[in-house]
């Protein structure tokens, strides 16, 4: 199985995160797990990764985080999209169905 090149989880992470959070608010490893098995196991982050992602959402105000409490009884932080968020969603998918047509256009070329 090929795994998706780093350049392209990278450019990727902002519309995944947003996505992922549009279906409900949730925290880093779970976010980090419905990544690995939408992706097929092709991308595998880890802390080091999400976390800066989720801090520079956090910071351009289009998620929010609050402390929840788990099943278990501990402490999490969990991660909502906002208003904000979910417009530079759309507007993410805009730009990714454009680069996605470009690239049809060029098959067989």
């Amino acid at each position: 199985m090929m795994s998706i090149s780093k350049d392209l989880a990278a450019a990727s992470s902002t519309p995944l995160v947003l996505s992922i959070l549009s279906h409900g608010d949730s925290y880093g490893y779970a976010i980090i797990q419905q990544v690995h098995e939408l992706s097929d196991g092709q991308m595998e982050w880890a802390d080091g990764m999400l976390y800066p992602i989720l801090h520079r959402l956090e910071k351009k105000k289009l998620i929010e985080s609050y402390w929840g409490t788990a099943e278990t009884g501990r402490k999490r932080k969990y991660y909502r999209l906002l208003q904000a968020g979910l417009k530079e969603l759309h507007e993410q998918r805009k730009n990714w169905a454009s680069l996605h047509g470009m690239l049809r256009k060029l098959e067989g070329v």
